[in-house]
């Protein structure tokens, strides 16, 4: 293979026209594309380093281009393949990768200065973790890592991020070994604990500053002054990786040995830094954290994607506007639906974002309401129009948009962290003093179900029912989200992850 050798100086700079072929043979130098104006070098190396050492870079600033050097062809076709299945998004903004017509890049130090001092930061730490001398490093590639501890604080938090999504994440630049969660200030925060403060580094270097899902949920990342974490239960507050036999604190049993075991396996193979399989994760949510493990917008869950839902194979007899909208808000705001006229066994459902549409349809879809196992899929439309002025479609279309029951419109509100699949067991609140287990077990039976189980909270605002199927669940929240239980308490239902 004859070795092109690029220089790039002043007058150099014209030669890089950049490649316009787009499948040309592999070579470790790759061509960047439609790069946003303000991008940094931090941003595109950040690109690379889940494939491997990064050892080169050029920017054409002017041309809104870049060429990045990978120290291996294999981890450039790795980059290549893995970029043309989900399209990478810098701030947003598509981009395209592509493999260069030069061999490798070299590149004159003067003019490419504040990116070799980025690189160099980013090499240094990946190298040996030592202090570089000599350079000035730009402020966007920090000291080396002191703490393999990092403490993450999540802005514009509007979808919950769980335990598991930050582990996602964060797996991709090395083994992550304990995690804690907590809220402090109002703020949804965590500390995460690598087996090495290299990782730890090239984490916070990737993704400080990044968005988990599209315009939100933004990544702040500093070392954390503790080098070691002490986690004292594993559950969905925090977890040692390094001790599956841990109890989960809440009076449950801790796990199973056999399940441990597996657990054990499980986390050592999602463990392996720059491993790329998407791994199987069981909903839109935690699909869109997968994407976001390698910052790439995900097609079709960007806050601006597909708002409305399609239904169908719903019970025609029993289905209305209103048991579609309390059904649907457990995943999200619902602004509008529509029963089709012309076909009564499908609805129009229109949620507030992109994001809450792959909610609903990732927990609703195949889930039986009114007896009949129940289609969702995205629709075409992009809203969900109202019948025009007087004209009466027998009550089919119904606009929720300044309804009173909407429970997402506070940014940041409780109930993003408690979004759960349908389940047999029921979270309930907004209960008044005067009311019994007995009143609320029968208030259940009532719905048509059989109620399993009941525990109240110490306050007793709150309890979990059990019904005997989930199919009973959905019925019950159906029914008895927002009934009044006098004294002005509205009760409040929705699914849980527990089990009583």
């Amino acid at each position: 293979m004859s070795s092109m050798v690029v220089t790039a100086n002043g007058n150099d700079n014209k030669k890089f026209k950049g490649d316009d072929k787009m499948d040309g043979a592999p070579s470790r130098v790759l061509h960047i594309r439609k790069l946003p104006g303000e991008v940094t070098e931090t941003e595109v190396i950040a690109l690379g380093l889940p494939f491997g050492k990064v050892t080169n870079i050029l920017m054409l600033k002017g041309k809104n281009q870049a060429f990045l050097e990978l120290a291996t062809e294999e981890a450039a076709i790795t980059m290549v393949n893995y970029y043309s299945a989900v399209t990478p998004h810098l701030r947003n903004q598509p981009i395209y990768i592509q493999y260069s017509n030069h061999k490798e890049l070299k590149t004159d130090n003067t003019l490419n200065q504040r990116a070799q001092a980025v690189l160099q930061a980013v090499t240094a730490v990946q190298a040996t973790n030592a202090p570089i001398s000599g350079t000035t490093v730009s402020e966007s590639a920090v000291t080396p890592a002191q703490s393999p501890v990092l403490r993450i604080i999540i802005d514009n938090m509007y979808y919950p991020v769980t335990l598991d999504v930050l582990h996602q994440i964060f797996s991709k630049f090395g083994a992550v070994l304990k995690i804690i969660t907590f809220t402090k200030n109002n703020q949804f925060q965590a500390l995460l604990q690598y087996g090495d403060p290299v990782n730890a580094q090239q984490a916070k270097l990737a993704l400080d500053g990044q968005n988990i899902y599209n315009a939100c949920c933004t990544l702040r990342i500093d070392f954390s002054k503790l080098v070691n974490l002490n986690v004292k239960y594993n559950n969905d507050k925090s977890r040692d990786y390094t001790r599956p036999d841990l109890p989960s604190g809440d009076g449950q049993p801790a796990l199973d040995p056999a399940i441990a075991a597996a657990f054990a396996k499980e986390t050592s193979l999602l463990a392996v830094p720059g491993a790329l399989s998407p791994l199987a994760i069981p909903n839109a949510a935690a699909a869109a954290a997968a994407a976001a493990a390698g910052r790439v917008g995900m097609p079709g869950v960007s806050a601006g994607g597909n708002t409305v839902l399609l239904v169908s194979n719903l019970n025609e007899e029993m289905v209305t506007p209103q048991s579609l909208f309390t059904l649907f808000g457990v995943y999200g705001d619902v602004q509008r639906v529509k029963i089709l006229y012309n076909k009564k066994d499908s609805a129009l459902i229109q949620m507030a974002d992109g994001n809450q549409s792959q909610l609903a349809m990732s927990h609703l879809n195949g889930q039986k309401m009114y007896g009949k196992i129940i289609r969702v899929t995205l629709s075409k439309h992009q809203t969900v129009q109202l019948p025009r002025e007087g004209l009466d479609d027998q009550g089919l279309t119904k606009d929720f948009g300044n309804s009173p029951l909407h429970r997402f419109k506070k940014p940041g509100s409780k109930n993003f962290q408690n979004i759960f699949p349908p389940s047999a067991t029921l979270h309930l609140s907004n209960i008044p003093p005067s009311v019994a287990e007995e009143d609320l077990r029968t208030l259940f039976a009532n719905t048509g179900g059989t109620v399993k189980a009941f525990k109240f909270f110490q306050d007793h605002k709150m309890a979990l029912l059990q019904m005997s199927t989930v199919e009973e669940a959905i019925q019950a929240l159906i029914d008895l989200h927002n009934y009044n239980l006098g004294e002005n308490h509205h009760l409040r239902v929705s699914f849980s992850k527990s089990t009583i």
